[in-house]
């Protein structure tokens, strides 16, 4: 029997690694997100393609849904419910308020549903699980993007004149973003161990538009009741969108203020939990 030996003199010795599962409350490792980077890129890429591949209006998709919502709105709401709008015209009051809305409640469904509908490639490969509903959430911004030139058009049409105030348009659109990845985060969870979290969210998003102030402006909420109002982050996000482009009602500082702090608080709590499940995805989705 012939019998083989190292080389002499080679004492290099052989990395070991061991992987084993994290214990406790684990950090976020957002490190490792930047890491896999163009994993995220080609995710969203594959998205979006998937999304309008074999349509025949393509990407006028995302501008149809905001649009055709703003005329039923607008019938209803504006000229038969003679809803008040800031001073402003009804149709660009309240298409100013479906674009953020729009962004945040596609990106809340789809990032809802992302770990379970990605749940071959969790039981093969090792990934962030993190970048699943991150990349779910920036297939929204696309959308938003196109619908946005809709308001561009919409804005001089009514001889409305957006002020340096719309330079805060892309800190609100961040805002929508994080309401929808920091709610995601923790449906996304909660989805792979509990199933009934698809079926309870569409009606868990249709009470939150009624819940938001895009049919009706937030004037209408009595003041001592503003800072509880504004516990739904979306409040913040829909008075900032308005304030921003349309000049409507006075800086909202107080719903901002208080939607940021709450936002936050969703977001970090979001990350832990995630992290701390994602263990456990494998072996129970």
């Amino acid at each position: 029997m012939a019998s083989t030996s190292l080389p002499s003199g080679d004492l290099t010795p052989v990395p070991v690694h061991i992987i084993a599962p994290a214990q406790g409350w684990v950090g976020l490792r957002l490190r490792e997100i930047w890491e896999y980077r163009e994993l995220l890129y080609f995710l969203v890429w594959r998205e979006v393609s998937i999304r309008y591949k074999q349509t025949v209006l393509g990407m006028a998709w995302a501008v149809i849904q905001p649009v055709f919502a703003m005329v039923v709105f607008t019938i209803f709401f504006g000229w038969l419910g003679r809803m008040p709008s800031d001073g402003q015209p009804y149709p660009v009051f309240t298409y100013a308020a479906l674009l953020p809305w729009t962004l945040f409640a596609y990106a809340l469904t789809e990032a809802s549903n992302s770990v379970v509908a990605n749940q071959r490639v969790i039981t093969k490969v090792y990934f962030p699980r993190l970048i699943l509903p991150m990349a779910a959430v920036c297939v929204g911004l696309v959308d938003f993007a196109i619908a946005f030139g809709v308001l561009l058009l919409l804005l001089p049409f009514y001889g409305v004149q957006p002020g340096w105030a719309a330079l805060a348009v892309p800190f609100f659109t961040a805002m929508a973003v994080l309401a929808a990845f920091s709610v995601g985060v923790w449906l996304s969870a909660l989805n792979v161990r509990y199933r009934d979290i698809r079926h309870t969210l569409p009606f868990l998003v249709q009470i939150w538009l009624f819940a938001t102030p895009v049919v009706y402006p937030s004037s209408l909420v009595p003041g001592p009741w503003r800072a509880l109002y504004a516990i739904n982050p979306m409040v913040g996000v829909v008075d900032g969108f308005r304030w921003a482009l349309l000049g409507a009602g006075s800086i909202p500082i107080l719903t901002v203020a208080v939607s940021s702090v709450v936002l936050a608080a969703v977001l970090v709590s979001g990350l832990f939990y995630f992290r701390r499940t994602e263990r456990t995805f494998a072996d129970v989705i």
